[in-house]
């Protein structure tokens, strides 16, 4: 079983949560799906579907900030679940 951060509240995740919602609502965001890539594989996505996948999620302790969200293809965030890029490499990049 991979560690959680065990002192995170419910109130603190619903915080970064909410974070995230409004980050999504920026114009920076909006430029990074524009972009059409997922940050992870590269494959070519069409900006609707590129989702909002924290590196360090919120269950390890991650937050909601610009440099620790990337977009990513539906697959490869499905793949990563709650897991640390360095812990598994479902995208085959290494």
């Amino acid at each position: 079983m991979k560690p959680f951060a065990c002192d995170l509240e419910l109130e603190d995740i619903s915080r970064e949560r909410r974070k995230a919602r409004e980050l999504r609502a920026t114009q920076w965001w909006k430029r990074q799906c524009a972009k059409g890539k997922c940050g992870y594989c590269g494959a070519e996505t069409p900006p609707g579907e590129l989702t909002m996948d924290h590196i360090v999620p919120i269950a390890r302790g991650g937050r909601s900030t610009k440099g620790n969200v990337i977009p990513a293809c539906k697959d490869c965030n499905t793949a990563k679940k709650n897991l640390l890029p360095t812990e598994s490499d479902p995208w085959g990049l290494r």
